[in-house]
């Protein structure tokens, strides 16, 4: 996949802003030139060297240091100059103008948006999950989201999708060479081991999929909706989990009219948690639109809080035992919250023990809480690593991974069905497919609206 590039790129590598040290990047066939004429011969690879840096004239902008990185043992793959200057914005943009104008008119060029990435991942430096992770260390807006985007960086996403890959490739042998040998005494079509390697198959897809979910909630950031009839405390446990008062809290029902968002960050999982209207029979119109938009925020939850007071409790024959007039959609996710436990008497705590699933604490004096935070990461499947094993493969991921293991499950479930029915050609062309959806994963089969897509979102200079 290598690629040669004939201009050269430039950009500031680090944020606008003023610090004690900014950094510009060069890659391309013109790198050391180019920085040879603002700042003498290139030092020694990778070792820094203090510089004073000229613009066309001669003129000295900065004094910093000037670092060399050849080909092919650079970030890009290609000849890279790095010049770390003073941090201010305005010396950043007379360098880069500078760097510009010793091109003498050659293509030196500003960088787009995840150029310099690009070039690694057209240089084989890196595959696009190892690419797309770079991205996603930079934005990561928690430390598990860090830990994750470090994990796809060494890989965490690129191997199994490479192991499922070789394994594809035998099942397709297997089946391929039992169709150019039909006259064959053995049948290798109906062999059960085929039919054995392809559930395996299924089954470790199916398992990628369930951790690239969590990872894609994991960079996301998942959303927790709190729910809930009025007065039952739904916003005094979000002050509760938020340690700080968010929300207003009296004890009038009704008190909670819109959508409150909130960000939230548990065991270094940030989350993003959303306090609701209480849903009852109401014929004032305000509290009705509360209620109607506490209802949509189900659609785009990840988990539910379903809180009540402990005291009132309701019991159900229904199968999420929430009561005829607050049924939630059977696919939704949810926590059934007992809260006030510190005005309930013995009774009332016995029967909230008794009903299953149910999640007593009390948000005013913060027993149970940390029961619940625990159930929250587990629900979300990340938990931290420290305490749960299967947490610990959380990896960055993104939609488009989970959209491309979709369409190998879907491959893989009908090429099972074709082998039951002896067409093994058209297994071979469905186990074609779903090889061509993972090589979509880490880039090995790619088309140029794909990337283009990728990188845009990169920031200049990466």
């Amino acid at each position: 996949m290598s690629t040669a590039h004939s201009d050269t790129i430039c950009a500031i590598a680090t944020p606008p802003g003023s610090g004690g040290i900014g950094v510009l990047r060069v890659s391309g066939p013109l790198a050391v030139s180019v920085c040879a004429a603002m700042a003498g011969p290139p030092p020694p690879p990778r070792c820094a060297s203090l510089r004073r840096f000229r613009d066309a004239s001669g003129e000295v902008i900065d004094q910093g240091l000037l670092l060399y990185f050849p080909a092919p043992h650079s970030f890009t793959g290609e000849d890279v100059m790095e010049l770390h200057a003073h941090g201010g914005m305005v010396i950043l943009q007379c360098l880069q103008q500078a760097l510009l104008e010793h091109g003498n008119g050659q293509t030196v060029r500003l960088a787009r948006p995840g150029e310099f990435s690009e070039r690694a991942f057209l240089n084989d430096k890196m595959d696009l999950t190892q690419a797309e992770a770079v991205a996603d260390l930079i934005n990561a807006s928690s430390t598990a989201a860090v830990k994750a985007a470090q994990r796809s960086l060494q890989g965490g996403l690129r191997d199994p999708v490479q192991s499922l890959q070789q394994q594809l490739i035998e099942l397709r042998v297997w089946v391929e060479a039992a169709l150019d040998f039909p006259d064959e005494d053995i049948d290798f079509i109906a062999d059960t081991r085929l039919q054995q390697r392809l559930q395996s198959l299924q089954q470790q897809t199916a398992e990628l999929l369930q951790q690239a979910g969590r990872g894609v909630r994991l960079l996301q950031g998942a959303r927790l909706a709190i729910l809930g009839p009025p007065n039952a405390g739904k916003s005094s446990l979000l002050n509760a989990l938020l340690k700080r008062d968010a929300a207003i809290v009296t004890d009038i029902p009704g008190t909670t009219r819109d959508v409150l968002r909130e960000r939230l960050e548990i065991d270094g999982v940030g989350i993003e948690i959303v306090d609701t209207a209480g849903l009852r029979d109401s014929t004032d119109p305000v509290e009705r639109e509360g209620m109607r938009r506490a209802r949509l925020e189900l659609a785009g939850a990840d988990l539910v809080l379903w809180v009540e007071d402990i005291r009132t409790l309701q019991t159900s024959s229904s199968e999420n035992g929430f009561g005829a007039d607050h049924e939630l959609p059977p696919e939704c996710t949810v926590i059934r919250v007992a809260n006030k436990l510190d005005l309930a008497n013995e009774d009332q705590i016995q029967n909230a023990g008794d009903s299953a699933g149910v999640l007593s604490l009390s948000a005013r004096t913060g027993a149970g809480l940390e029961q619940l935070e625990h159930a929250i990461l587990n629900k979300l499947g990340l938990a931290d690593p420290a305490w749960s094993d299967q947490a610990g493969q959380v990896m960055a991921a993104r939609p488009r991974h989970v959209a491309a293991l979709q369409h190998v499950g879907e491959n893989l479930q009908q090429a099972g069905e074709c082998l039951l029915q002896g067409s093994g050609e058209l297994a071979a062309e469905e186990l074609l497919a779903a090889q061509h959806a993972l090589s979509e994963i880490t880039g090995a089969y790619h088309n140029d609206d794909l990337l283009g897509a990728i990188f845009s979102s990169f920031c200049i200079g990466k």
